[in-house]
């Protein structure tokens, strides 16, 4: 019998008070509820990309990851507070309540770039969080790094977010 739509609800967000670049998700997926941890599924890249980018991979614990995470100046989050959502595919979303960007903004104001992991991210950022973003801080829709989006390669992922991210010139 299948699984009945659940709300579910986001983490805290990963990020030291002088954060400079905020990585947004839509929504964590079952693996990473079920963890307690952002990106926890096997097959996501996000922390094989983090590993690449700032030396924050898979081969580290959790606690070490995101101590690196704050230590660079990079916050992690999610669009979304809670969602109506079955299983874990960012198509099946529904009810959408977006996070409270206006109080992270203010809690955060040296953030001076913003990613976002893949399409969805950017559709509810756009319609729920765009509003609240600081004046002139870019925002890079960044391909997104679930297994279930492999149209490109690591390496191709590992460099439009290391461009999207402006890792090369500002962390």
């Amino acid at each position: 019998m299948p699984r009945p739509p659940l709300t579910v609800r986001s983490f805290a967000p990963i990020a030291a008070p002088d954060a400079r670049l905020l990585i947004l998700g839509s929504m964590p997926g079952v693996a990473s509820l079920d963890a307690g941890q952002y990106y926890a599924h096997p097959q996501n890249a996000f922390w094989r990309i983090m590993g690449e980018l700032v030396q924050a991979g898979p081969d580290k614990s959790y606690d070490e990851r995101t101590r690196i995470l704050r230590k660079r100046g990079i916050a992690v989050w999610d669009v979304l507070k809670s969602c109506v959502r079955p299983g874990s595919l960012d198509a099946d979303i529904r009810d959408e309540v977006p996070n409270d960007f206006a109080a992270f903004f203010a809690a955060h104001p040296r953030i001076a770039r913003i990613g976002l992991n893949g399409g969805k991210a950017a559709a509810s950022f756009r319609a729920h969080a765009a509003r609240h973003c600081p004046p002139g801080v870019p925002v890079a829709r960044l391909p997104s790094t679930s297994p279930a989006h492999a149209a490109r390669s690591f390496a191709e992922k590992c460099e439009m977010w290391r461009a999207g991210l402006g890792l090369d010139a500002s962390l």
